[in-house]
């Protein structure tokens, strides 16, 4: 059972999809991603890029956030991240849409920017990387933004072009599948 750990919305239930199509994030790991950025959440414009069930941009929604927008190719999954929105209280603050990550990025440059952002893919497609550049390269996120990635394989490392303007806040593996990069956006001129 997922639930909203604090702020606002503290204790509500939120529900996830059937089976086993979204693998929503551990409430171990959660906590501590939540740990790592308390200060930094409030306020701020959240982008939910893998969303499943959106607990992670509720959660920060929770904690102060301004807006959060959800973005998941499934239609189901988007159904039930609507759910949870009104299980919380934030339908309002609230923006869903239904696309691939690619297509959105694409889409929102020039219209959209953030300042945190979740990236939690399905681990077999090894992306946090090549979303994080693109979230850069579009211009998507400012200067400032922390973006969480959670990955499976995929070893994220700093020396990798793809990460040029970002920094390391955090960085933790979580039993034998899972990586939690938490990392601070510079921004690209700042390392040129």
């Amino acid at each position: 059972m997922m639930r909203i750990i604090t702020g606002s919305a503290k204790g509500k239930k939120l529900v996830s999809l059937e089976g086993d199509a979204t693998r929503p994030t551990s409430e171990r790991i959660k906590e501590a991603v939540f740990s790592s950025i308390q200060f930094d959440v409030e306020g701020r414009r959240v982008l939910d890029l893998f969303a499943g069930s959106g607990q992670m941009g509720f959660e920060a929604l929770s904690r102060g956030a301004e807006k959060a927008t959800f973005i998941d190719l499934s239609r189901e999954a988007m159904e039930i991240v609507k759910q949870n929105a009104r299980i919380t209280g934030f339908f309002d603050v609230s923006h869903f849409l239904v696309s691939d990550w690619r297509n959105y990025i694409r889409k929102a440059s020039g219209r959209e920017q953030y300042d945190l952002v979740f990236v939690d893919p399905p681990y077999a497609m090894e992306c946090c990387a090549d979303a994080a550049n693109y979230l850069a390269e579009r211009e998507l996120i400012i200067p400032g933004a922390i973006v969480v990635l959670e990955s499976g394989e995929e070893e994220i490392l700093m020396d990798d072009p793809r990460l040029a303007g970002y920094s390391v806040i955090k960085s933790t593996h979580y039993g034998k599948k899972t990586f939690v990069n938490i990392l601070f956006y510079e921004g690209r001129e700042a390392t040129e």
